[in-house]
């Protein structure tokens, strides 16, 4: 778990006290109660660590720094929530160097210069050595990240800079290419679920004073999106809502109004998310905008996988639309790469767009049962040999066989088209696409009855 905020003055260098029972550093027993609950919950040694374990396996540089004590700097991309500072943190306690946080918030150059020079200092009287850690990296200007360029490159600290954004883009190259890029992934449902029990259970956290119920705990899940502080802070809020009323049960409406914002009954490995999903795509195929924007409401606010409600949609779009309108699969295409690239909560703008083109959209399934006769055929053995005129006929030999005799080149023809016949002896006369009058497929539909009129025409196939 990260800081969200920097200190007051941008700058601090942490007491030289090993962690407190808290992981919080040398807090007073007053303190430590008084600490947020995701700050008392911050783990105090790698193994306590939930999540990311592609970076914490035995021989990851991560677990080297740490164990073999050995000097190098870190840049950590991730998500608020998924440990960064917790890492930063950790490196420092474990290998017993010193700790200084520098804020991308408020320090500037000459702060960042003081800090480098103070740990040169020390490193030359044979004193410990510096981790540095810098928040929110991506906010510092060029000129204030070239600033930590020479303490990287003769190592006088340890820098790890963390940032929630892609540091290819936001993060200096030389400053980049001195560093080891770290990618934390955010946690999964099952992480936080393992955190927020600790902290229930644990005597730095709740200490067993409270029962969280299982449905209060699954929506303080969902609600949490990956986020460990968030899911921890709405532990805490919850847990204030049943003591504040002498109840020592968390129940799912205390969950809510700790949050404000209602519990919505949404399983998403259960009846409700194939309930929901199926409501959702049937609302579209009827046309009603108004019932399919309500069913993706529900879905976004129980925290689906925006991916997810992508995918449906595109699906949706070329089963339920196709071409009566051949750009709703474009527009559903464009929301998921948008959604892939924004994430929610602004995500929901996209989808709640591609929902409503979608469900406003003129209908056709033709291209649904177009291939699932063509594929009706194909299972029933209805695949027969290619016809000669068809066949690759670039090889040595293949002229010799017959491949692209009598082919007719369609543009030769100056309607762009020239009855010949494509498909096997097996299907040829058969129909999959069947348009309808509907939307742009009206005019499909006269172009397929002409052009198939124009390919099997036994007069143009002959060439008579």
């Amino acid at each position: 778990m990260d800081s969200d905020g920097a200190p007051p003055d941008g700058l601090f260098d942490v007491p030289d006290v090993a962690p407190a029972p808290s992981g919080g550093g040398s807090l007073t027993d007053a303190a430590h109660r008084a600490a947020p609950l995701a700050v008392r919950m911050r783990p105090r040694t790698l193994d306590e660590l939930v999540g990311q374990e592609a970076l914490l396996r035995t021989g990851t540089p991560l677990r080297r720094m740490v164990h073999g004590d050995q000097s190098m700097s870190l840049i950590l991309w991730g998500p608020p929530g998924t440990g960064k500072t917790t890492l930063a943190s950790l490196v420092s306690h474990q290998t017993n160097r010193r700790f200084v946080e520098v804020s991308a918030v408020s320090a500037g150059v000459k702060e960042v210069r003081e800090t480098l020079a103070s740990a040169r200092r020390m490193l030359a009287q044979g004193g410990r050595e510096t981790v540095l850690f810098v928040d929110e990296v991506h906010r510092f200007s060029k000129a204030q990240q070239d600033a930590l360029l020479p303490g990287v490159e003769n190592r006088w600290v340890s820098l790890i800079a963390a940032t929630t954004e892609n540091p290819h883009f936001s993060v200096i190259s030389p400053l980049l290419s001195r560093s080891l890029l770290l990618t934390l992934e955010p946690l999964s449902d099952d992480d936080i679920a393992t955190l927020v029990e600790r902290a229930v259970a644990d005597e730095r956290g709740l200490a067993g004073a409270v029962v969280l119920e299982d449905e209060a705990r699954d929506h303080l899940v969902r609600l949490a999106g990956g986020d460990a502080r968030r899911a921890l802070t709405y532990l805490e809020a919850a847990a204030g809502a049943a003591q504040a009323q002498d109840r020592d049960r968390i129940t799912i409406d205390d969950a809510a109004s700790a949050v404000d914002r209602a519990a919505v009954r949404y399983d998403r490995q259960g009846d409700q998310h194939y309930d929901v999903t199926s409501a959702l795509i049937k609302s579209i195929r009827g046309s009603d905008v108004d019932a399919a924007l309500h069913y993706l409401a529900r879905m976004v606010e129980a925290g689906e996988d925006p991916k997810f409600l992508a995918r449906r949609l595109m699906i949706s779009a070329s089963e339920d639309i196709g071409l009566a309108d051949p750009t709703a699969l474009q527009t559903a295409v464009a929301g998921a790469q948008a959604v892939q690239m924004i994430g929610f909560p602004e995500a929901a703008l996209t989808l709640s767009q591609v929902v409503i083109t979608l469900a406003l959209a003129p209908k056709s399934n033709a291209a649904y049962k177009a291939i699932a006769a063509a594929s009706a055929d194909v299972r029933a053995g209805k695949a027969g040999a290619v016809p000669p005129a068809l066949r690759d006929a670039h090889y040595a030999g293949a002229k010799k066989l017959g491949h692209g005799h009598d082919y007719k080149y369609a543009h030769d023809d100056p309607r762009g088209v020239v009855g010949q016949q494509y498909a096997p002896d097996e299907i040829d006369g058969a129909e999959y696409y069947r348009p309808t009058g509907r939307g742009a497929e009206a005019a499909y539909a006269e172009r397929v009855a002409r052009l198939r009129e124009i390919l099997r025409d036994p007069a143009e196939r002959s060439g008579d």
